[in-house]
């Protein structure tokens, strides 16, 4: 039957399959304990932060856009980007390459199917369908982009314009973190030149997700409560369905901005800030009536770079507060932990 197929000797059905199936229920392995599904009727009269990056550019309006920068860091890890400066029709080049990837064949796209987190280009569903103890309600695939020339020969072949189209975000996306970090690094009184090196020669991960509409989605999640592990995720997506967790522990649904663009700190600012900006933790929901498609662009520091505070941000009154590490440690984490049960982020940090 279509959408079964074998990897690790390991049964895998892929999400769209299922809807193509139209089945009426979600399946036993999707379904969540009581206490982990989503409230989906949500408040949304909190007004989250958007900041309009082209003011960094004049000098009377930038320190106001940092000090609403600054803010969005601490109260909450996260904010949105308005003339961030990636044209719309590459935005939507984007959206429609994804599209056309998911509507693949099974056939095509369990080529690139796999189960190990260290490889450059893999296809899947869930978070890892080998080892999930509880599925989630999601297909990916995830690449490597930059710098783009060692890794677009990699990406999916077809559909024909992929690589073009996604190719041309990415690089798009990539200038854009740059531009980001060097705000949020001078909002922590840091100086870029210190890192230029390590953030222009990063980590770029690509993960294109794809939640189908599900029969009952006050059962299940998309992706489970996590926080990203790099520096910056950088999200764009076609309809609501995020959620954020703030710092009253509060569930935040996020509001569709037609173009915007989405910030969240990963784990390696909130260690490089010594936890005075916090990763944001993060969830997916679902709709019964509308498919979702998400492209994170995950940016990070060399796979093997170490990571610690910044001894700036350290003193008597603020000491050292998590341990150093690297990209290469989260991916060894996440190959024999599931981040369903504990953030990466508790493995690090120093005890008081």
């Amino acid at each position: 039957m279509e959408g079964e197929g074998e990897c690790s000797d390991n049964p895998f059905t892929s999400v769209m399959t299922l809807t193509k199936m139209r089945v009426p229920h979600v399946p036993q392995r999707y379904v969540l304990p009581p206490s982990q599904r989503p409230t989906l009727a949500l408040d949304l009269t909190t007004t989250l932060p958007i900041v309009d990056l082209s003011t960094l550019h004049h000098a009377s309006q930038r320190s106001l856009t940092l000090d609403t920068i600054q803010g969005a860091c601490k109260e909450l890890g996260f904010f949105q980007v308005v003339n961030h400066g990636i044209p719309l029709p590459v935005i939507h080049d984007a959206l429609a390459a994804a599209t056309e990837f998911f509507n693949l064949s099974l056939e095509e796209k369990m080529t690139l199917l796999s189960d190990n987190v260290h490889n450059p280009v893999r296809y899947g569903t869930s978070l890892n369908h080998a080892s999930d103890k509880v599925h989630y309600w999601r297909d990916f695939i995830k690449h490597y982009s930059h710098p783009i020339s060692d890794w677009i020969h990699l990406w999916p072949s077809n559909p024909p314009s992929y690589k073009d189209k996604m190719g041309n975000y990415a690089k798009a996306v990539q200038v854009l973190h740059k531009q980001l970090m060097e705000a949020i690094l001078e909002t922590l009184g840091l100086n870029f030149g210190n890192l230029q090196k390590e953030i222009e020669e990063g980590n770029q991960l690509m993960a294109i997700n794809c939640y189908p509409a599900c029969p009952e989605p006050d059962l299940t999640l998309g992706m489970p409560p996590h926080s990203d592990y790099g520096t910056l995720t950088v999200l764009l997506q076609s309809g609501p369905g995020l959620q954020l967790l703030d710092n009253k522990k509060k569930w935040l649904s996020v509001p569709f901005v037609e173009g915007a663009l989405l910030v969240q700190l990963g784990d390696q600012i909130e260690v490089m800030s010594n936890g005075q900006y916090k990763s944001v933790v993060h969830q997916v929901t679902l709709s019964a009536e509308n498919k979702r498609l998400s492209i994170a662009s995950l940016h990070s520091l060399p796979i093997n770079k170490k990571i610690g505070p910044a001894p700036e941000l350290v003193d008597e009154q603020h000491p050292v507060s998590y341990n150093e590490f690297s990209f290469r440690d989260f991916l060894d984490y996440i190959s024999s932990n599931d981040i369903a049960d504990k953030r990466f982020i508790d493995s690090i940090k120093k005890s008081v």
